[in-house]
Order: structure tokens, then sequence, then C-alpha cells
């Protein structure tokens, strides 16, 4: 193909992922998936290769990327189908992050699919919220193995009846459900008449080009790295369960363009819920490596096809059924990435930046109504300071790595939940230092019009975000209910008038 022709076939399925993901955010009932925008998109070949994402949610897509191969190995798919699924150790992140998959046939030939991912604030778990502070996976929610959740493209509304009975609020979560396969349906739509178009071979080599390409370009941005390895450590603040300090190594190894990354010596699954499945760990990994490549990479497997992963059995990254990991796709995704970054600062120090907040601050809330409060169930997360570069200081007050999610509007949470949002600001003089300074953490602090539960599991309050070349520090971020100090990971009971205050972290300084 020549580059012309490249571009647009690659903007073409791009776009199809856009749609998808316009499809579904309009669609959502739930303020998480329509005003948070937690969610994403994608497009897959017939073999479960990634073809194209959105620019929606680094840890979604990379696991999807990394384990759609395998889910789609074990179904028998027929024309109008749609599986669902949210099982960690079955290519899933979290239970809370639910996938909708549906196959495209053309002339009875299986071409490919398309799949979203969304993050439902209640998946059946005991706590509001569904981001508890587990110890196994079973107390998280409800583990959805990959089944049939429309045949002949209808319904199967009896499974469908059953997902809702583990539901609280059985509008919104059938709504947000709904809205997933509406997404589908358009992609899958959009996708059948680009194929029809261009024909069948004709789809099939440009997607082999796609991938070549996207292969030279990722191996071409790493051309001048020097062979060698890099290793380097970090340490998560805690698990929630009286677990602290749990280390994370990694070596990374270059070698004729190829890398590989080894977290040999990493500390063991734990307790607490930051426990990572091996798909969670290739997302993060796959991140760093896509900051570095080129803007016009294509967002294909090609992109990945030099990067080996060795990571092992029961440990932290590559946990083990029925090992809890709620907290792992959130928090300790985000350390894998600052452990990598760590480790490239020594090879490439220009183009690295210092760790950044270090946490996605997941507050979870809600209350299991009765004869005096509703019930209702929400999750967010909560920006803090980038870490700074060579080239600028740190972006203040933003979500960085692993998630790309809006906040919420204060009126859409205020209009929705029994609370009031007093505080929402910079949290100044929370950067850490350098020649370029890191960014600002935040400050945003919920007042409790109703008596709720609350779940926080945040990260960086023990160990600060850390400088490159001389920087400085971040500031750790603090947790507190009422002016009391709170850990990292709690869970608790609150009343009306009752205070949560979340100061976030401060980036690394540079320099």
């Amino acid at each position: 193909m020549d580059s012309i022709s490249l571009s647009i076939f690659s903007n073409r399925i791009d776009a199809i992922c856009g749609e998808m993901g316009s499809t579904l955010q309009k669609s959502a009932f739930s303020p998480n998936i329509r005003d948070r925008l937690d969610y994403s998109c994608a497009v897959f070949d017939a073999q479960g290769e990634l073809c194209a994402q959105a620019a929606h949610i680094p840890v979604h897509l990379g696991s999807m990327a990394f384990a759609m191969k395998d889910v789609v190995s074990m179904i028998s798919w027929s024309v109008g189908d749609m599986v669902v699924m949210n099982d960690p150790y079955k290519g899933g992140t979290h239970l809370p992050d639910v996938t909708i998959i549906a196959p495209i046939f053309i002339n009875n030939e299986l071409l490919g699919f398309v799949a979203n991912r969304a993050h439902h604030a209640d998946i059946g778990a005991d706590t509001p919220g569904s981001m508890p502070l587990s110890s196994t996976l079973s107390e998280e929610g409800l583990v959805i193995e990959p089944s049939f959740i429309v045949k002949n493209d209808v319904l199967v509304k009896d499974y469908f009846v059953g997902l809702m009975k583990n539901m609280r609020n059985k509008q919104e979560s059938s709504g947000d459900f709904i809205a997933q396969i509406a997404a589908n349906r358009r992609g899958l739509a959009r996708l059948t008449v680009l194929i029809e178009k261009m024909g069948v071979k004709k789809y099939v080599f440009n997607l082999e080009q796609l991938n070549n390409y996207a292969e030279i370009l990722a191996k071409n941005s790493l051309a001048n790295i020097k062979e060698g390895e890099y290793r380097f450590e970090d340490v998560l603040d805690d698990d929630g369960q009286g677990g602290s300090d749990i280390l994370i190594k990694v070596a990374v190894r270059f070698d004729n363009k190829k890398i590989t990354l080894d977290f040999s010596g990493t500390d063991k699954q734990v307790a607490g819920n930051i426990n990572c499945p091996l798909s969670v760990t290739a997302a993060a990994v796959y991140y760093v490596f896509r900051c570095l490549m080129p803007a016009q990479t294509p967002a294909c497997a090609g992109s990945f096809r030099n990067i080996a992963i060795i990571a092992p059995e029961n440990s932290v990254v590559n946990a083990s059924f029925p090992a809890a990991v709620a907290a792992g796709n959130v928090e300790t995704s985000t350390r894998i990435v600052d452990v990598v970054l760590g480790a490239l600062a020594q090879a490439i120090p220009e183009k690295i930046p210092a760790a950044s907040h270090g946490s996605m601050n997941n507050l979870a809330m809600g209350c299991v109504g009765d004869s005096k409060n509703f019930s209702w169930d929400y999750y967010e997360t909560i920006g803090g300071g980038m870490g700074a570069s060579n080239h600028s200081d740190g972006l203040d007050a933003v979500q960085t790595h692993m998630t790309n999610t809006l906040n919420t509007p204060i009126e859409a949470l205020e209009m929705n939940y029994p609370l009031r949002v007093n505080r929402y600001q910079i949290r100044t003089g929370s950067a850490g230092k350098g020649e370029h300074k890191g960014g600002e953490g935040l400050i945003r602090e919920y007042v409790f019009l109703a008596p709720a539960q609350v779940t926080i599991l945040s990260e960086r309050r023990s160990h600060a975000p850390w400088g490159l070349v001389m920087g400085g520090v971040g500031s750790v971020g603090v947790n507190t209910l009422n002016n009391k100090a709170l850990p990292s990971k709690c869970s608790l009971d609150v009343q009306s008038g009752d205070v949560i205050r979340i100061k976030t972290a401060g980036g690394g300084g540079f320099g």
C-alpha cells in the first residue's frame, strides 16, 4: 500500500472505534460512563489481534490487546452473537470493567470483532461502588464468565434478567449494559460498510500492511537505545490488609530491537486487592512503549510484536485465582508504569518524565437503600500532579498514565447523589521542585447529606513520587475524615454532615 492509502485506511477504522465510543457515552445511564467517560472501544481481526482503538482508557485497551486472542478462541461464534465477560483471569482487568464482544461476518466468513469495555459502579459487591477493601475475588462482586448476552441479534432475556438480579440499581445497570450492546451494533454496521466497499481480500491485506507498518515504526522509535539491561524498583504503600512496602522490580533488556521486561524479584501476591492479572501488567507495559512511538503509529498489534514480558506466577504482577484484584487494575498498574519509566530513564533520560502522582485515588461510595434512604452506588477517580520532564513542567491536577477519564462535573454529582462538593481546587505547594517543577495535586472535599458507606483505594500516601536528574519529590497524598487522617486504603461508614477530603500527590520535579 502507498502511504496515503494506508493512512486513510487506518483513520477509517480508528473512526469506527470513536463512533462506538460516542454511541456508548450518549446511550449510557450512569454518570460513571456518561460523564467520566470510563469506557473503551476497539476493533480486532478474526484471530483476536488488535486492529484499531480509540484514544480511551490505556488499562482497558492494553489488556484487551493482550488477552483477546485467548478469549475469542474459546467461543464458537455465529452471526448475531455478543458475549459478555469481566473475569480478570480470562482477559478482564477487575470486575467492574465489563466487556462485550461481537463478531463480524461477511458472507458467513468471520473477519473480526468489535468490543467495548465499560466500568460499572455496581457489579454486585456488598460494598457500594463495587471497589471493596477485599481479600478474595468473590468479595469484589459478580464474576461473569464469557457468556452469550445476545444470540441471533436478540437479547438473551433469561440471562440478562439473571445478571440484573445482582445489581442494586437495575434501571441504571441495565441501561449501561444495553448502551454497550448498542455501541457494538454501531461498530458492526460501520465496519460492514467499510469491508463490503473495499472487499474482503483487500480489507485483510490492508490489516496485514497496517500491522507491518506499525511494527517498523515501533522498532525505529527504539533504535537509538543502547543495547543492555536497565533496572528499577519501587514499592506500593500497602495492600489494605496489613502488608506494606510491596516491591515491584523490573529489568528492561534491549537486544537487536527486541525488548524483554523481566519482573522477577517482584513480591508474591498479597492478601489485599492490589494484585494484577497478567493482562493488566501487559497493558501498563504497552502503554509506556506506545508513548515513545511516533504519534502516527497505528494502535494495532504490530506496535507490540517486539515486546516480551516475563512475570513470575503468583506474584503481584501475575496473580493467580482467587487473589483479589480490584485495586491492581487501578493502583498497581500505575506503579508498574513508574518502574518501567524509571528503568528507561537510565537509557533515554531526555525522553522520560519524573514520577506522576502515582494513583487513581479511587473513591467508591453509596448506600444500600431502606425506608429512609434510596439505594445508590458511585465511583470516581481523582487526578493529581504530572511528573516534570526534560522539556517542561508537569501539568497540574490531571489524570495520568493508565487512566484517561474526566473528572465528574460537580453539578452531575450533586444532582444524582446525596453529596455536596465543598472544595475542588489545585493543591498549591505539592509539586516537586526542579529546573522543571512537577505538577500540583488536587484537593476534593465531599460533604455527605445522608448516611453512606465509603471505600478509599489510594497510593503515594507513604512513598512520594520521585524526581529525576536531582529533581525534587512530589508531596505525598493525604486522606481525612472530619480532619482526622485516614489510611491510604480503608472502608468506613459516614453520617450526614461528615466531610471526606482527598489531597492527591504532586508530580516529581526534573533537574
